[in-house]
């Protein structure tokens, strides 16, 4: 697997495939879609390969059981410290990212990474990989609404948008069904990609989507079925969001016309690309403004905006309110 060390514990066991051990700790409030997203395809993938190549245990800190968002308690198999080695060990959480026990968790994870072991973390599970400085110098992941927060308190961390990311030994998921994107990867690089289309195949899920896949805020369209050069441009505009791109540039790097390119958004996002980018750094600038402490004035610069007020006057123009007012709770 490109930019992981998952292919080296995957080896073929003369003759048989060797059981890789997929250890997911649950922390209390975790969520269960991505708990079911994570080990359904797993399943699936034993099925298919008609053996057990995936091990798939439940820990949690205590080895008692942990409650879901939903209010579902799931029993582990063991308390974290008695768990057995396991190639993966993968956190499992929820909304409450500083949980009851969370240096016992730490201490845990980094002894575990001690011995060789692979960790990665689901949904916000990467908040505790970040307190444990795991995640310094890897590329990493983490559901949008908790992104720009998530950002700002580990500068160290490269935080990207994408729905998945494998980083040499470091694993990490946006959370929801990018979990089965997360192990259609892992899969692929174990047993090849027919037996991860398969997988696919069994769990209902449409489309395989490559970790290079950018997560969908709640408020951006469905670009599934679109022209892929709006995809394209797209991409480009969340990645430049500090020094917006000029329409010329953007439309050269599609190949087409700044007309064209106009002509593609009016007629399937249904505003200009001009508009888009702005909706996309304002966006990006009501995360900051919610999620962290940093001031107006850097919200302003870190979204490409020229002045204050210049960023007032457009954001007013989009939610109805001031930065100020909304930094406040509206």
């Amino acid at each position: 697997m490109v930019d992981t060390d998952l292919h080296r514990i995957a080896d073929d066991d003369g003759g048989g495939i060797r059981t890789k051990t997929i250890l997911v700790v649950l922390v209390d409030a975790f969520s269960l879609l991505s708990l079911a997203s994570f080990i359904e395809p797993f399943r699936s993938a034993n099925r298919i390969l008609g053996q057990a190549a995936y091990d798939v245990q439940l820990a949690t800190l205590s080895g008692a059981p942990a409650m879901s968002s939903g209010g579902i308690a799931i029993a582990p198999g063991h308390a974290l410290a008695d768990a057995p080695p396991a190639n993966v060990v993968m956190l499992c959480t929820g909304l409450i990212v500083e949980p009851p026990g969370r240096d016992d968790i730490v201490a845990q994870l980094r002894r575990r990474v001690r011995a060789g072991e692979c960790v990665g973390a689901i949904a916000t599970g990467a908040w505790l990989l970040g307190a444990a400085k795991l995640l310094d110098g890897y590329r990493a992941t983490i559901h949008w609404e908790s992104r720009a927060a998530f950002a700002a308190a580990h500068p160290e961390v490269d935080v990207t948008e994408s729905l998945y990311e494998i980083d040499r030994t470091r694993l990490t998921s946006a959370g929801g069904t990018a979990s089965i994107d997360l192990v259609a990867a892992i899969v692929t690089a174990d047993h090849g990609v027919g037996v991860s289309r398969q997988m696919a195949n069994l769990v209902q899920h449409e489309r395989i989507r490559a970790k290079g896949d950018r997560q969908r805020p709640a408020n951006e369209p469905d670009l599934v079925g679109k022209p892929e050069a709006i995809a394209r441009i797209i991409q480009r505009m969340a990645a430049n969001l500090e020094d917006p791109l000029a329409a010329s540039v953007l439309a050269d790097e599609a190949g087409l016309s700044v007309r064209q390119v106009e002509r593609l958004f009016r007629r399937h996002v249904e505003m200009t690309p001009t508009a888009y980018y702005i909706r996309l750094r304002l966006t990006r600038a009501r995360e900051l403004l919610r999620q962290t402490s940093a001031s107006i004035l850097d919200v302003a610069i870190a979204t490409g905006f020229s002045s204050q007020s210049h960023f007032a006057q457009a954001y007013r123009g989009a939610f109805g309110i001031s930065p100020s007012e909304e930094r406040r709770g509206g």
